[in-house]
């Protein structure tokens, strides 16, 4: 099984495994396949995989997409944006307080697609009659949680950069939790270590295994150590450099440096250094 593509069906999303077969197919190259929801256009993101273990049942990319396709999946986005006006006015005829953040038609138009954000479980069944009815589909409605909805608005995160989660990141994080943030020595302050979701950084999580290691031996703010030159309390850390400031008596400010690795040995240890400021 050589030639494996694996595709997405949006910017930054999940990537799904397809057999290419004998088509030729390359990288951004948009194509047909067959899914669960039905048929779909997808680009390539990696083509010709080689060694991937993967299902059984993995399914054939059918075809290249042609310009009829490409109409009709323009088409769709059209007809999926007139979809969730409709769907926020019968939304509001029923009281039902829901969000819509985004909608999409499968390329054979099987299949109606709707995500939304509530603070509460939603019977959405009388909606979707409707909207069944007026664009005379399957409907699927999904409440999704607000890092979704993130993801699907986008935005520019406090880094300068495109969010993660709507740029590349296929999947969240399994967890992120205040520790990484104390692991990192970061201020806890909401401001700093939420995203735009209101929840906490997805990207605490990408340096957090470093930052547990370089770690080891090295003292919390405000604890009492020894050093060369006497007892003192800690007031600062440099968790990569892997050096802290200790504050002591009729001395001034000693900065001790551990060593990731003994010049002698080779070998991990906990020599260290100090030299006055």
């Amino acid at each position: 099984m050589n030639n494996v593509v694996a595709v997405n069906f949006k910017e930054g999303g999940k990537l799904y495994f397809f057999k290419g077969n004998e088509l030729n197919i390359l990288d951004g190259d948009l194509v047909i396949v067959e899914t669960e929801r039905g048929i779909q256009l997808a680009k390539v993101i990696m083509s010709n995989i080689k060694n991937k273990e993967l299902v059984l049942d993995m399914k054939n990319v059918l075809r290249k997409a042609n310009e009829k396709d490409i109409k009709t999946f323009n088409s769709n986005i059209k007809d999926a944006k007139r979809a969730i006006v409709d769907a926020k006015k019968i939304a509001h005829k029923y009281k039902l307080n829901m969000n819509f953040i985004d909608a999409s038609f499968t390329l054979d138009r099987t299949q109606l697609l709707m995500f939304f954000l509530a603070e509460q479980r939603i019977d959405f069944r009388e909606l979707a009659k409707e909207l069944a009815s007026i664009y005379k589909t399957r409907i699927e409605l999904r409440q999704i949680g607000v890092r979704d909805k993130a993801k699907e608005i986008a935005g520019i995160g406090q880094c300068g950069r495109e969010l993660c989660c709507s740029s590349y990141l296929t999947c969240f994080p399994e967890s992120v939790s205040i520790s990484m943030a104390k692991n990192q020595n970061l201020t806890l302050n909401p401001n700093k270590i939420n995203g735009q979701c209101g929840r906490l950084l997805c990207c605490l999580t990408y340096e957090d295994d470093v930052y547990s290691d370089y770690r080891i031996d090295i003292p919390n703010i405000g604890d009492e150590v020894s050093t060369e030159k006497g007892k003192g309390t800690v007031i600062s850390l440099d968790i990569l450099k892997r050096t802290y400031t200790v504050s002591v008596p009729d001395v001034g400010k000693v900065e001790v440096v551990l060593k990731s690795k003994c010049d002698e040995c080779g070998k991990k240890c906990n020599k260290w250094f100090s030299r006055i400021w």
